[in-house]
């Protein structure tokens, strides 16, 4: 059984920093699209990044890029989104999110609804 698990959320001020992981259990890192997804109250769900297991390829939406960094630890199977900079419209509960398949980590396929397995998120929020 697929399991993925996220900590590292919490409250910190704008400018703050935080780092959020995603333990994933039930399944090796062959050839997964691991992605972090967000969503604030009253907002529709945003795909915020990605990595794919397979290559290291990453992607990231415009509204975090050179603020986040995404990676991941195969040894560990986990994925972490190390998040800097923060600002108050980053608070949003935020989700990590198995595909199967590497492609799923590209700009045109990345999209909630291709990735199968969730978290069951974890809650940043960022103080202004």
């Amino acid at each position: 059984e697929v399991q993925l698990v996220e900590s590292g959320g919490g409250l910190v001020q704008a400018g703050g920093s935080l780092r959020l992981s995603c333990a994933a259990s039930g399944f090796t890192f062959d050839d997964y699209a691991i992605g972090w997804f967000r969503q604030a109250p009253g907002k529709e769900r945003e795909g915020v990044s990605c990595v794919s297991t397979s290559d290291g390829r990453t992607y990231y939406a415009n509204s975090v890029k050179g603020r986040f960094t995404i990676s991941s630890d195969g040894a560990k199977n986990t994925v972490y989104l190390q998040m800097n900079s923060l600002k108050p419209e980053d608070t949003a509960v935020y989700s990590c999110a198995a595909g199967p398949s590497g492609l799923y980590c590209s700009p045109y396929r990345f999209s909630g609804d291709r990735y199968d397995s969730w978290g069951q998120g974890t809650q940043v929020t960022v103080s202004s």
